[in-house]
């Protein structure tokens, strides 16, 4: 008879390989569905209503000035404000900004230094006191971080024009230097954006990002305002699911931005990334949950561990390979981006994995310099 031992290891071997047998299809229909998303045509803008951008910011990288400027660059006939917000006088952003102006006197750019607080989310308290000097009725906003190109407002806006949405949001890939920066954007790029647009492409989900929300005024009124989400650690997905709330739908335009991965270390890759395993654990713990299926490197690479590297599980490991070679084949091709070598896939979806474990052991994220719990309904609160 078969010890306790042998029983939990060989059931253990079987689990893991039946999940990364899955997570092979997975895989191979998510880059399928995330290239053909991408590809997809967008119908063009008709009419071009006043805009005001949005950009909330906090410090300052190598790469602010690049990302703050694109959004001066947009080929849109429509009129056109800028509004920069930092919440402290001696944000070095607030340099980038004034240089941006000077540069740029021809356009409608105003900072905005604001330190009140409606609650622990200072991003969400800096896009109140910004949006209070907002002129025009239609709201775009995104994160410092984010890169678009010139006919970005022109897509927002006749996504935005259909009938029944609420708001606006857009996928993205990440973009970064150094080996930290550059396996935070293969996270984004080989993670993040097949599950989205899979999740998309099968009316699974209607998501809401940072790094794209348009909305009107009259629509954030309703939902209570950017204040009514100071408390709360995924402010992005909560402004979304108050907009669905309201009868409204979030359109997902077939269109990418880019994410400035600016992460220098580890620590700080890990602290990211903990962070955002942790915001989509607490907005929906059952799909996070079944997410394992989307690391099915690391599950054969156990599966071969448990089973003493047998034939069958040799194969298994390579199938995987195969099938995130392909996934990675398809969002390059797809978005036009390259976030890293394909000889660094195997060691970022080993990273992911180890993220993902961790981040259901872990009740406490770090955001600018501070540490917070997350209560049970995604509010922050202070350690």
């Amino acid at each position: 008879m078969e010890s306790p031992a042998i029983v939990l290891t060989t059931s253990l071997g079987w689990i893991c390989a039946a999940l990364a047998g899955v997570g092979v299809v997975y895989t191979l229909v998510a880059g399928v569905l995330a290239a053909r998303f991408v590809s997809r045509r967008a119908r063009p803008a008709e009419t071009f209503p006043s805009v005001s951008v949005i950009k909330p910011l906090y410090g300052a990288n190598p790469q602010l000035a690049q990302s703050l400027s694109c959004f001066c660059d947009q080929d849109y006939p429509g009129e056109l404000q800028i509004l920069f917000g930092v919440q402290d006088a001696r944000d070095p952003a607030i340099a980038v900004v004034e240089a941006l102006k000077a540069a740029r006197p021809e356009l409608d750019i105003q900072l905005v230094v604001d330190p009140r607080l409606y609650g622990a989310n200072r991003k969400a308290s800096n896009l109140a006191n910004i949006a209070t000097h907002a002129r025009h009725g239609l709201l775009v906003l995104s994160d410092a971080d984010i890169g678009v190109r010139p006919d970005y407002l022109r897509r927002v806006v006749a996504a935005m024009s259909a009938p029944g949405v609420g708001a606006v949001s857009c996928l993205y890939v990440g973009g970064g230097r150094g080996v930290w920066g550059r396996l935070a954007a293969m996270q984004i790029d080989y993670q993040f954006l097949p599950n989205a647009a899979m999740g998309k492409s099968l009316g699974l989900a209607q998501p809401c990002f940072g790094s794209t929300i348009a909305i009107s005024a009259e629509v954030l009124e309703e939902i209570g305002g950017f204040a009514a989400f100071a408390d709360h650690l995924a402010d992005d997905y909560e402004i979304g699911r108050a907009v669905r709330a309201r009868g409204y739908r979030i359109a997902i335009p077939p269109m990418i931005v880019s994410h400035h991965c600016g992460e220098e270390t580890g620590a700080q890759l890990f602290d990211h990334e903990m962070r955002w395993g942790r915001t989509v654990r607490q907005i929906d713990p059952a799909g996070y949950a079944g997410s394992i299926i989307t690391y099915p490197t690391p599950l054969a690479l156990a599966a071969a561990a448990l089973f003493g590297l047998a034939p069958w599980s040799i194969g298994l490991l390579v199938a995987t390979l195969a099938s995130r070679l392909l996934l990675k084949v398809c969002v390059d091709a797809a978005t036009g981006s390259r976030a890293g070598p394909w000889w660094l896939l195997p060691i970022r979806d080993v990273m992911s994995f180890g993220v993902f474990l961790a981040s259901f052991a872990v009740n406490t994220v770090g955001w600018q310099g501070r540490r917070f719990r997350v209560g049970p309904d995604g509010v922050l609160l202070h350690t």
